[in-house]
């Protein structure tokens, strides 16, 4: 890329974005990864968690999560959505009791995250931090944001509600061109 002077000469910004478009796809082999001119672009707020009863927080998280204890022991569990720190904490005793209580004291788990299409940013450290140890404090990942130039770090948690299931249980995460966004990085962090 570094040798490739002849972009240099488009004045065009929508013709630059797609030559970078072509370039980056061939250089990193990622057909998703699109490069856009966008002038008048304003980030998407997410809007905040409407004041629902955890009981119907619940149920929307039910049908976004099946788990069950498959033959010698082994737990699975399928995610849609990976849900944020604010919800997770409206649903926490919920989440426990309806998923983690199930998985908790199996040999092995398998982790299918190859419909999960959705996910808060907040949602990493709580999943990454179930499969880690307490201490020391492990460097999760660091996430830019380009329009308010903001780096969030994301550390595991020391403290979590629940037990954790640890270290040296073996887990297979399963992932597909279907996996994206927030479950991608779960992912590869947990790898």
């Amino acid at each position: 890329a570094s040798s490739n002077t002849e972009i240099l000469s488009i004045s065009d910004p929508a013709t630059l974005a797609s030559v970078l478009t072509v370039g980056v796809k061939n250089t990193i082999g990622d057909s998703r990864v699109k490069v856009t001119y966008e002038p008048e672009y304003v980030p998407a707020v997410p809007p905040p968690v409407p004041d629902i009863p955890p009981e119907h927080l619940a149920a929307m998280i039910k049908a976004t999560v099946k788990v069950e204890v498959l033959d010698d022991n082994i737990a699975y569990l399928k995610i849609q959505h990976i849900i944020g720190e604010e919800m997770a904490q409206k649903v926490g005793p919920l989440l426990l009791e309806y998923i983690w209580d199930k998985v908790l004291p199996t040999s092995a788990m398998i982790l299918d995250f190859r419909s999960a299409i959705s996910g808060e940013l907040s949602g990493i450290p709580y999943i990454v931090s179930y499969y880690t140890d307490a201490e020391p404090l492990i460097h999760i990942d660091s996430v830019y944001d380009r329009p308010s130039d903001i780096t969030t770090e994301l550390w595991s948690m020391p403290t979590l509600l629940g037990k954790r299931y640890g270290t040296s249980k073996p887990l297979l995460i399963l992932t597909s061109k279907n996996t994206l966004g927030v479950a991608e990085d779960v992912a590869y962090c947990l790898k």
